[in-house]
């Protein structure tokens, strides 16, 4: 039985790295959707049809837990997953919690990175009312990354005038955590970590989510470890250009977290130096 990871495009690549790392002995299914992507400018409802729409086909393989490696389809749609399905559904959230903690007592803020439904969303807004107790974070849409990604573009000078523009309003000094909200984000990692300020750390809610995601395996006797570490791709477009594009994606990605130095925060969130 196969682990399912599910995105609407390349992003999840980045938490199925962290899974394979992880969790050597499973295999998985990764599967992205490639009618509908990007998710974040999308409404609510439309999401919610379009994930429903995925997880038939990804159901036509013999899964045997789910998770939805998006922040935005999280948000929208486990919930009711939830009460559907009978295997167990790993979502993902902007990591505020830890974000926060790290931040409490420096006098440092915190800035949060997501596309636009997912700050928009009441999920979101809950999260950062129960943790921010101390009223230290931002917000920062940037639905634009997730066309990069998907374009495969990661041209430094390009993406460098991006970052700036982006970031002009905000005193970076100010600020103590960059919260990476979404999986496509993760790529852009070693760019960020050059061009913000050095005390400024880039976490991401990856490594917690699979962490997450191997206790509910093992707590529901599902983390067998018979696999081979086998990955098979799909998408709903069933394009093979883009499903070459996947295993491009995929390999950049995880050969370059797999030797390059890695700083892991105690709150177990990835930081990647470029």
């Amino acid at each position: 039985m196969r682990i399912a990871l599910f995105d609407s495009g390349l992003g999840g690549l980045t938490v199925l790295s962290e899974a394979v790392k992880q969790l050597p002995n499973e295999d998985f299914l990764f599967f992205a959707d490639t009618l509908h992507v990007p998710y974040g400018t999308k409404t609510k409802e439309q999401v919610q049809r379009f994930v429903r729409e995925s997880l038939d086909q990804m159901l036509t393989e013999n899964i045997k837990a789910l998770v939805i490696a998006c922040n935005t389809a999280t948000s929208a749609a486990a919930e009711e997953l939830r009460k559907e399905c009978s295997f167990p559904i790993i979502g993902m959230e902007p990591a505020v919690k830890p974000a926060v903690e790290m931040n409490r007592d420096t006098g440092k803020r915190v800035l949060v990175a997501a596309t636009p439904l997912t700050l928009h969303q009441s999920k979101y807004a809950q999260l950062v009312s129960r943790v921010d107790d101390h009223s230290i974070v931002d917000s920062l849409p940037l639905p634009e990354l997730v066309t990069y990604c998907e374009a495969m573009q990661f041209d430094d000078d390009v993406l460098t005038a991006y970052f700036n523009e982006k970031f002009a309003a905000y005193p970076l000094d100010d600020y103590g955590t960059l919260v990476l909200g979404c999986t496509h984000f993760p790529f852009f990692k070693p760019l960020l970590s050059r061009i913000l300020p050095k005390h400024i750390e880039i976490i991401d809610g990856s490594c917690g989510t699979i962490r997450r995601l191997r206790h509910v395996l093992d707590s529901k006797g599902l983390l067998d470890g018979q696999g081979r570490g086998d990955i098979r791709f799909a998408c709903s477009s069933q394009d093979p250009v883009y499903l070459r594009k996947m295993q491009q994606a995929f390999d950049l990605f995880h050969s370059r977290e797999s030797h390059e130095d890695r700083a892991v925060h105690p709150a177990n969130e990835l930081k990647v130096n470029g």
